[in-house]
């Protein structure tokens, strides 16, 4: 039976009794049998941008597929490097960067140049493949333009800004997604023109910006697309949340129309915040009103949601859409006062 390796401590001392050597040696076998028997912590180091820990961590900690992802690209990386004696370098922790609302992991295939990344304005010569979707960005090398254009509304233009953000020039990624499980999607940045950061931007400008967010938001809306939308009207209450209080009116609007694209995507509670927002500022807003008592109604608040309703008529008393939802919020309280009724009755019958 093979024995551990003792410490320089424990060799043998000639001028000691062989009896005492042999004690001296269970002592330190005793000691290298406790280490090895403490708990070790698990490892963290795939859960760290390499740097500093990052929020991402904790929020792909608590996302379901995350932990499979990361052993899947820390799987790839030992195949694709092969013996240690060809490639010695493995993946290491600063390879893998979780974006922080946890749609991907993305793992660099090859660094890039620099410190400098894409940022509003950037013109980015790109290059996109294996994406899943039913429609993803043209073949070959493309160039798209951080913060404008169409292209940002499609779900592939979105995850790939979201990544540009991240990446420097010359630099080529793989990007695990949850769910998916064919090839990894692969992203290469050839390189990007100068742009800035959105607190570089003059007033004027982040409300110009803002104004071709909501135009768009407005026409996708329009169209029936109420998530592309939404991502328009929060790209533009961000540009103007940047600005000094109060700040201009077109942040009202904003949130009402957010409010009623989170209504029609199954959000109510995020319907009920922007509709806040809105009161907040214009306590009289039929449309925030109207709003927030549909999404109270939606979460089960039937005595907020007949407040909301009822101050909507008080304001316009022919508004039928209110009168409407008044109305199935009456049905809906008559019923659960019967089911409460019902259940009094068994329990105390």
């Amino acid at each position: 039976m093979e024995t551990p390796p003792v410490s320089t401590t424990g060799e043998k001392d000639t001028s000691q009794p062989q009896q005492q050597w042999e004690k001296n040696l269970r002592e330190n076998l005793d000691s290298v049998t406790q280490i090895r028997q403490q708990p070790r912590d698990p490892p963290t180091e795939t859960l760290e941008l390499g740097v500093n820990p990052d929020p991402a961590s904790q929020i792909l900690e608590n996302t379901q597929g995350t932990e499979k992802l990361v052993a899947e690209l820390e799987g790839d990386s030992h195949k694709s490097h092969g013996s240690t004696s060809q490639m010695p370098e493995a993946l290491q922790a600063s390879d893998l960067w979780y974006c922080p609302d946890g749609s991907f992991v993305k793992k660099i295939i090859i660094r890039g140049h620099g410190l400098d990344k894409p940022k509003l304005g950037s013109c980015c010569r790109v290059q996109a493949l294996g994406f899943p979707f039913g429609s993803g960005p043209p073949e070959g090398w493309t160039e798209l333009t951080m913060g404008v254009g169409p292209w940002r509304e499609e779900t592939w233009g979105e995850l790939i800004e979201k990544c540009l953000e991240s990446m420097c020039q010359g630099e080529e990624a793989e990007l695990q997604l949850p769910g998916h499980s064919g090839p990894p999607v692969r992203l290469t940045l050839a390189s990007f023109t100068q742009g800035r950061d959105s607190w570089e931007l003059e007033t004027s400008e982040k409300e110009a910006l803002a104004r071709e967010e909501r135009a768009r938001g407005t026409e996708l809306f329009r169209a029936g697309n109420a998530e592309g939308a939404a991502r328009c009207y929060g790209r533009a209450l961000r540009l103007l949340l940047t600005l000094p209080p109060p700040g201009p009116p077109e942040r009202t609007v904003l949130h009402a129309n957010l409010a009623a694209c989170q209504l029609l995507l199954g959000q109510p509670q995020l319907a009920a915040q922007s509709c806040d927002r809105v009161l907040e500022r214009e306590p009289g807003h039929l449309k925030a009103l109207y709003r927030r008592g549909v999404a109270q109604a939606a979460l089960g608040n039937l005595e907020k949601a007949t407040a909301d309703l009822k101050k909507v008529l008080a304001i316009d008393p022919k508004n039928r859409a209110a009168q409407e939802e008044l109305g199935k919020v009456v049905i809906q309280g008559k019923k659960q006062d019967a089911g409460l009724a019902q259940g009094l009755r068994k329990m105390f019958g």
